[in-house]
Parts: C-alpha cells; structure tokens; sequence
C-alpha cells in the first residue's frame, strides 16, 4: 500500500472545493447557451482555474505546515505542484486535437460547448478510473514503473520526431469503422446527437465529434497517469493534481483555439517533458531525482519551448 497524507476529512475537502468550482463553472460559461464563449472570458475563467488550483496547493501546504511539519508541508507542496504543471502542459495536447476534430467536422462555436462538458467530464472519470487502477498495479508490481517509463520514453520520442506531421483523420480507425457501421446525416441538427428519420435512427457529426473526443481521452490518460507516478506515489497528491489540471480544460480550449499558430514549438516541450519523466522513472531504483529538480527542469522545458513559439514564426505550408 502507499502512503498518503489523504485523510478522509482531506477527500472530502477536494471533493466539495472540485464540486462547487465546476458547478459554478457550468453556471457561468453556460448562461448563454447559443453563444460561442468569448476569448476574454474564456482567459478570465482560466485564470480562475489557475488560481483555484493555486489556492488548493496553498491551503493543503498550509495544513501539513500544522499537521505534520514544514518539512512534509514543502515536498507534498512541491510534488503537487509539479503534478499539476505537467498534468496542465499534457492537457495543452489534448486540446489541440480537440481543435483539430472542430475543424475538420467545422462544429459551430456555439455547438463546441456542450461537447466540451462531457469531454472534460468524461476526462474526469477516465482520470479517476486510471489512477485506481495505476496505483493498483504499482503497489503490486513494482516492475511496472520500468514498463511505464519506457513507454513514456518511447511516446516522448515520437511526439519530437513527428512534430511537424499532421495527423489524417480520414485513415482514423474509429472515424472509419463509424461511417461503415453506422447511419450519418451530412448536417447538424443544433445540439442533438442522434434523430429519427423514416424510421431510422441517423447520428450526428456532433456524436462522432463526441465519440473521437472520447477516444483521445483515454489515449491522453493513458499518458499523463504514468507520468504523475513519476513524481509522486501519494494517491492523493495524483488524484488532486490530474483533476485539477483536466477541469480547466474547456475554458483553456476557447482560449489557445485562437492562439495555437503561435505555439507552435509547443509540442516539442511536450515531448521533452515526456522524455524527461520517463527517464526519471527508468531510474527511480538508482538515482531519486528531488521534487524541486523536476519541477525546475519541467518548467525550464516548457518555458524554452514557449519562449521559442514566440521568437520563431511558424512555418509557411508547402503549397503556399
């Protein structure tokens, strides 16, 4: 079993503090549902999460600052701070690919949201679901974290040396096996996913958007869980930083839809970041990397990749 500073008081605290902030969130971004959320709201509400996520971190260090000692308080801090900032970066992929699938079915901006609620729900439960059954499997195979290891390794490499290739959606097997099985209707029909029609039931491009959504959530979780074991093994620590990270994600959409040209370097600090916690992991019997350096060496990776995009204009389409 692992250890954790998780009490039941604690759980209950992260569950009412998540609970509240998405119900407002749901609340707020959704008053107007025939809208398309604004970038200027959508950045004020990601800010919120950022804080929100902050103030989590805050409060939980203070706590242990009193329950356990400054000591126990600074390294719990850390690893859910590094948790979180590799978790969020993760989050950014996810997102561009949720800006892909958009695109390529052009869903209206005023359709994208409710779409996005239960992609990020749906993240939510894979996320919980993964971390049950990766720390299940840690405290019973040690060996594991080797296996996880290299494929992080193996899944970072890939996300440097295809940077620049463009994903094709046509040879997508789900995509494919959805339009030979099932009945699709060319057009949209507002928010619905499915409609009767001479007594047939056709979906939507809305459901297969849902679908695919779905699908790169289990893909993305099946790469940020190991990741999280990196740095820590607390149960508590992984569950808090990976929920706080996802549930920011609908409003960061809205925002980094806009600006995705201009980072476009970014994938490569993902990548980085993968190669990097993987190597860690491969080493976790022979050298222990302190918190502090993987939050140090994290941030550096994606602030160069960042700082990068903005230095470095993309660059022009072949056929251009």
């Amino acid at each position: 079993m692992f250890d954790t500073i998780g009490t039941p008081g604690l759980w209950a605290a992260f569950a009412a503090f998540v609970v509240t902030a998405l119900a407002i969130d749901l609340w707020v971004m959704d008053r107007r549902s025939e809208q398309s959320v604004g970038v200027k709201a959508a950045a004020v509400w990601s800010l919120v999460w950022i804080a929100l996520a902050l103030a989590f971190g805050a409060g939980l260090w203070a706590y242990l600052d009193g329950a356990a000692g400054r000591e126990v308080a600074n390294e719990k801090a850390a690893e859910y701070l590094t948790g979180y900032l590799i978790e969020k970066s993760l989050s950014v992929d996810n997102i561009f690919v949720f800006l892909m699938l958009f695109t390529y079915f052009a869903v209206p901006p005023e359709r994208q949201r409710k779409v996005l609620v239960l992609g990020v729900l749906g993240a939510v439960v894979l996320r919980i679901v993964m971390i049950l059954i990766g720390a299940w499997l840690i405290a019973r195979f040690h060996w594991i974290l080797y296996a996880f290891g290299l494929f992080l390794l193996v899944t970072g490499i890939k996300m440097i040396v295809f940077a620049d290739e463009k994903p094709d959606l046509e040879k997508n097997p789900v995509l494919r096996w959805m339009r030979g099985h099932l009945a699709i209707t060319p057009e949209f029909h507002g928010d619905r996913y499915w409609i009767e029609r001479e007594g047939r039931r056709w979906f939507t491009p809305l459901f297969v958007v849902l679908v695919l959504i779905g699908v790169t959530d289990i893909v993305f979780a099946v790469d940020s869980i190991p990741a999280i074991f990196a740095i820590t093994d607390d149960p508590f620590i992984v569950m808090t930083s990976n929920i706080f990270a996802v549930l920011g994600l609908r409003a960061l959409y809205f925002v980094l839809a806009d600006l995705a040209e201009r980072f476009h370097l970014l994938v490569y600090g993902l990548g980085g970041v993968l190669v990097f916690v993987g190597l860690k992991m491969l080493a976790v019997d022979f050298f222990k990397v302190p918190v502090a350096w993987s939050l140090g060496t994290v941030g550096a990776i994606l602030a160069v990749s960042i700082v990068a995009s903005l230095a470095i204009p993309p660059k022009a389409p072949k056929n251009a």
